[in-house]
Parts: structure tokens; sequence; C-alpha cells
């Protein structure tokens, strides 16, 4: 166990953007080859990798998912094995799932099951999307799994528990930009001028009337503008202002009112404001639906373990690019407790490491089971 730790820890110091991580898919690499070669396969996709344990007869193949970018953060936690990548972190829990799957992998391939196992490291769940353009690639078409596992680390559960649902896990969630051009000009002259930052302010207060007067209260939905730039200096009036955000919905369909509602109120703007928009809508991750008949075998199974506490979840507004995995594929996904004071995406989180080794375990005797059935 000690030396899985010191993995995460080590895979801790790397963290890499999607599609960049060059250094965690050669660490990655060197340890799975540092394994007995005679039942594993591997190839490479981009930056991720998939590999493959043979089972002893196999008739069927069990995927296992993990996700190897980091975030562009700026990490505060002062450990002794944090981010030697300047605003760079593992502030998702992915250098967890990689340590995870890892140690999952390293069993199965000293104790094979009669079932072959897939496991996929994949590159840019954080952004642009790696799931679905691998899950389309010819590498894993040719080795297309029957049924396929991933888990997220948790840090408002303790360490210990697993918190699962059948059905809607994760929400639907798309990027948001949103670019406005108008005419800059002195401050002291505004009616030569078609001013951005007032647009863009206009254009920040109508986006929240959707939710709240175009959704149905019974369905949920959230729009978040978390960053606004325009403008140059104090003195200018600004020709040019840009929101971002991101939009999340517990429904495909309510995602495309929301989008709607959008490119409407964007052309009110450009008449009102005499201003040019643009749209872009950046990553698009479909939602998470666990499969109704795994899920609760899963749960079941869990439930009989006395060293793991499950916790019957509530779908959540979070995002996760495995949703287009279990969209083509039988599966699911459930919360790990780490049992972190810092949440998802922040700066100081710190998971506890004694959640690798609940989940690991978890892991070896589910898929034990899965793979041995006929």
């Amino acid at each position: 166990m000690n030396s899985l730790i010191n993995i995460r820890r080590d895979l801790h110091q790397i963290p890499e953007l999607g599609f960049q991580e060059f250094k965690t898919q050669a660490y990655l690499l060197a340890y799975i080859e540092s394994l007995p070669q005679k039942r594993i396969s591997i190839k490479k996709w981009r930056t991720g990798l998939l590999v493959k344990v043979a089972g002893l007869n196999p008739q069927k193949t069990i995927g296992y998912r993990t996700d190897i970018d980091g975030l562009p953060i700026t990490e505060e936690t002062q450990l002794s094995f944090s981010s030697v990548h300047e605003r760079q972190m593992h502030a998702c829990g992915h250098d967890f799932h990689m340590t995870i799957a890892l140690g999952i992998l390293t069993h199965f391939v000293h104790n094979p099951i009669q079932d072959d196992l897939l496991f996929i490291f994949q590159p840019a769940e954080e952004g642009p999307g790696g799931a679905e353009p691998m899950l389309q690639s010819l590498e894993m078409q040719h080795w297309m799994p029957d049924m396929i596992f991933a888990l997220h680390i948790a840090p408002e559960y303790p360490v210990g528990t697993i918190a699962v649902k059948e059905g809607l896990l994760f929400a639907n969630t798309s990027e948001l930009f949103i670019d406005l051009k108008g005419k800059g000009g002195h401050a002291a002259y505004p009616h030569q001028t078609n001013d951005m930052v007032i647009a863009a302010c206009s254009l920040v207060t109508q986006l929240q009337t959707i939710v709240s007067r175009n959704i149905n209260p019974l369905d949920s939905a959230v729009i978040t503008i978390g960053k606004i730039t325009g403008g140059t200096v104090q003195n200018i009036i600004a020709e040019t202002a840009r929101l971002e955000g991101t939009i999340r919905t517990l429904s495909p369909d309510v995602m495309n009112k929301v989008k709607h509602r959008i490119e409407a109120i964007v052309k009110g703007i450009e008449a009102g404001y005499e201003c040019e928009a643009s749209i872009d809508y950046g990553s698009m991750y479909h939602q998470v639906y666990n499969s109704e008949e795994l899920t609760k075998e899963f749960m079941e199974f869990v439930d009989q373990d006395s060293n793991v506490q499950l916790v019957v979840c509530k779908e959540a507004m979070t995002g996760e690019d495995f949703g287009y995995m279990v969209k083509e594929i039988p599966g699911f996904m459930f919360w790990l407790g780490v049992d972190s004071p810092f949440g998802l995406h922040h700066a100081k989180l710190m998971p506890n490491e004694a959640a690798i080794e609940v989940a690991i375990g978890v892991m070896i005797k589910f898929l034990t089971l899965k793979g041995n059935q006929n």
C-alpha cells in the first residue's frame, strides 16, 4: 500500500492539462511495463492509454476507466509533494483515480479472472473532453468493453463511504463563451461609442432570468458566468467584452431550451446595443446515467461489505465526460468518500489517502465477481 501512496504523490506533482499529459502518460507506461507482461497488451491513444489484461477463458471484456489530466489552478496545499508545474494542480482527484486504477490493474495481472479487463487511462476530462473521441477511436473500437465502471472522489463523504444511485448521477454540462464587439472611444464622449462593458452587464442580468422565468421550477438548471473581461484602461470606453461561464441541466431537453433562450437574448443585446455578438458552447458533456441493473447489483454488493458504508445519493450538477461512455456501454460511476475540508477544484483540496485502499479493495472484489460470472 505504501508503494501506491508514493505513486499517488508522484502523480500529484506532475499535473498536466488536457491532451498535454505527456509526463503522466510516460509515468503510467513505465509502471505498467514494470509488471509481468504475459497477460498485458497496451495501446496508446494520443496522451492516453488502453491496457488489456487477458483473462483465463474470456467470454466478455470489462472496462474500468480513469481520467488523467489536471486543472489550471495554482496549488495552495503546502504539501511536501505539491505540484511542480506552475498554475497546474490535481484539484479534482485524478491523481487518486489513476493510483486506484493502477492498484486494481496490478492485482489482476497477478491474479487473473476468467474475463478480459480493459483499463482506460483517459486524457482531457476537464477539457476539451477526451471521452467521446477516445470512445470513437479505432484503438478503443477494437477493444470495446461489454460493461464499464469508474469512480470519482467525493470530499464531502468520510473515508469508507461509497455513494451511488441508479439512473441519473451527473448533469448535462456545456461551457459558454460570449464575445461582444461594439465601438470604443474616449470616456468623455460616450455618445460616440457603443460601450461593451454596459452591454455585458445587461447580458449577465438577463441571462439570470432564464432559469427563474423560462425553465419549469420542477426541472433543474444552472447558468453561471464565472469570468468577465472588457476594456483596456479606465478612461477608454470598451470596444469588446467577453463572458465565460457554464450551463448545467438534468435533461438534454432543458439544455436545448436554455441554449435557445441564450441565443434569443444575445440577439436582443446585438439590437439594443448596436453591437456584434458570437456564442461558443465549448466543451459539452453528456449526462452520466448509471445502468439500473448493474448499479443495483453493485449497491447490493457494497451493502454486504461491513468495511464500507453505502449511501444512496442524489443526482448532482457536476459534469463528467464519462457520460459519453455509459451512453454507449452499460455501466456506472460512483462517489468515493475522501473526507477533505476543501472541495473539488479548490486550490487546497487534500483527499485522505486511506480512501485509495478502500476503493481498490471494493473494486477488486466486485470485478472478480463480474469477471467470473458465466
